[in-house]
């Protein structure tokens, strides 16, 4: 597992960090999502849970975890969530600080499914996050039919904000639509000071991107480590 970190601009503090999928021998996460099917979905889903929380504990991670989990893959959420909790037990890592995030890369065939996966997640006290809003299959009809605790606006939406108005519109919808539904929003894949500016005055505070840092093996950039200083 790689790790990069979500950085609240307004506290001067890492808020979470996302654990992503990397290959024994460093590969990128595109090598190996290549590799899944849906013979060993639900297998690879439940490994990657369950290597985030023993590696996060590992390292003493305390703050938020936030893990990938692939809608398709999970069949019944009640019997998904043992292996997730008994990890999260024989870790002894808090279960509270876990956000699942899934994301609209993956096509949901079931919206219906999702939706019940969400609220069991949030019944056994989970957060969850839309990632990738904005790039993939649904969009503003998937936020329509149930609300996340978080929403994570994709690259293509705030790479070079500061100089497109069309970016900045629809951003600023997406922010008034967030603070009327109580969710959070992150800004993905920031690179640029000038974006982080223009995020920031449109009334958005959680960043994350190769600004800040980029997802580093087994380990963990602490705040100290992140260029407060570069961002007045």
């Amino acid at each position: 597992m790689a790790f990069q970190p979500v950085v609240d601009l307004n506290a001067r503090r890492i808020y979470a960090y996302e654990a992503l999928v990397r290959g024994s021998d460093g590969a990128g996460a595109a090598s190996i999502l290549a590799q899944v099917t849906p013979s060993n979905r639900y297998a690879f889903d439940q490994a990657c849970r369950v290597k985030a929380i023993e590696t996060a504990a590992r390292l003493k991670l305390d703050r938020r975890l936030n893990i990938n989990f692939m809608p398709n893959a999970v069949y019944h959420p009640e019997a998904c969530l043992r292996l997730t909790l008994s990890a999260a037990k024989e870790h002894d890592f808090p279960a509270d600080l876990i956000t699942f995030e899934f994301t609209e890369d993956e096509q949901v065939i079931d919206r219906a499914h999702l939706k019940s996966i969400i609220e069991t997640y949030r019944q056994h006290g989970f957060r969850t996050a839309l990632d990738d809003f904005g790039a993939g299959y649904a969009g503003l009809s998937l936020l329509a039919d149930f609300q996340p605790d978080v929403i994570k606006i994709d690259r293509c939406l705030v790479t070079e904000i500061d100089t497109s108005t069309p970016r900045q519109a629809i951003v600023a919808g997406l922010v008034k639509t967030a603070g009327i539904l109580n969710i959070s929003i992150v800004a993905e894949g920031v690179e640029r000071m000038e974006e982080i500016k223009t995020l920031e005055e449109m009334g958005i505070n959680l960043f994350q991107g190769y600004y800040f840092a980029k997802p580093t093996i087994e380990y963990l950039t602490l705040d100290h480590d992140i260029p407060w200083a570069m961002v007045n």
